[in-house]
């Protein structure tokens, strides 16, 4: 394939991406009924305290893919060290095309493609290794939440509740010892005949000690509160009424049903509302408001952000290399 035909093919590549980000977007936007039904809710509240709170979450987004573009940078820090500007751009352009691919697939080879063509692969897998740490953090205190859920709600035998809550705690224990001993999944993956002719990538995850797990664990975590005060500050504007207490445990099993649930980020807003109106129905009959305060959310986490994004897609040199 000659330069000029690399270049024209990537022109067209990148046009394709950005357009089709901004036209699901808009989609999304014009035709979303509980991003209308959020913007009906919030007209008997003060527009200053309105304002105060959008921005406020706002923020907090930005906050948020911040602490995941610095874990980026330090994850990399062992295959190919970059700029944090390249980091940050990486990040947003990686989530431009996780909207339109099934479960986020599409963030791999968004952000990995701004590194060099040789250690792109490395990348994947120190993807793993963030994706993993956020993963924890989800299913630990998801599982703590569920065992209360449980308790509270779910009429079920002592007996039974124990082995719930038994069983909850060896998934907890499962997920912090893969995590902190990761050179196990090198161990298992190599297990696999076919995989052993990668060990040079696999052997990535044997990089990184105890120290280093433990401060991307504290970006991951950094994150994850994040997004639980996003949550928070729009329940307390919109329903006041419910205790903190709840409302924390019922925002850290969302996030573990939705992380455990295959979805696509266009369609995601919809899957993240039911499984909200379900659990918190269970506190409050303003199912409406709860949908509406969901969709919010996944509009300011992941669409504005793809949007963005999206403009980075044209900074991508499909077939070389970049120059840093």
């Amino acid at each position: 394939m000659n330069p000029s035909f690399k270049k024209i093919i990537g022109y067209l590549l990148k046009t394709g991406i950005f357009v089709l980000v901004v036209w699901y977007s808009y989609r999304l936007l014009t035709r979303n009924d509980a991003l209308r039904d959020f913007t009906q809710l919030i007209h008997s509240i003060s527009s200053a305290v309105i304002w105060f709170t959008i921005t406020t979450v706002v923020v907090l987004m930005s906050v948020n893919w911040f602490l995941e573009a610095l874990k980026w940078r330090y994850i990399c820090c062992q295959f190919q060290p970059i700029r944090l500007r390249m980091a940050v751009e990486s990040v947003l352009c990686g989530l431009s095309w996780a909207v339109f691919t099934p479960n986020r697939i599409g963030e791999y080879g968004g952000r990995v493609l701004f590194l060099r063509p040789r250690k792109r692969v490395f990348g994947v897998i120190g993807m793993l290794i963030g994706a993993v740490s956020q993963m924890v953090i989800t299913n630990v205190l998801g599982s703590i939440a569920i065992c209360w859920f449980v308790g509270q709600f779910i009429e079920v035998e002592g007996w039974l509740y124990a082995v719930i809550c038994l069983f909850g705690f060896i998934y907890m224990l499962f997920f912090l010892i893969l995590y902190f001993n990761i050179s196990l999944i090198n161990r298992w993956l190599l297990k696999i005949r076919f995989l052993r002719k990668y060990k040079r990538f696999f052997d990535l995850l044997l990089r990184y000690n105890k120290k280093e797990l433990w401060t991307i664990f504290v970006y991951s975590a950094g994150r994850f509160v994040i997004f639980t005060l996003q949550y928070c500050i729009l329940i307390q504007i919109l329903l006041p009424e419910i205790p903190v207490i709840q409302m924390v445990l019922l925002i850290f099993i969302l996030f573990f049903v939705q992380s455990a649930l295959p979805s696509l980020d266009l369609f995601d807003v919809g899957v993240r509302g039911i499984t909200a109106s379900y659990f918190f129905g269970f506190i409050t009959d303003e199912i409406v408001a709860v949908m509406a305060i969901t969709a919010c959310v996944w509009f300011i986490n992941l669409i504005v952000p793809a949007i963005i994004g999206s403009f980075f897609v044209f900074k991508i040199n499909f077939f070389g290399s970049r120059n840093h």
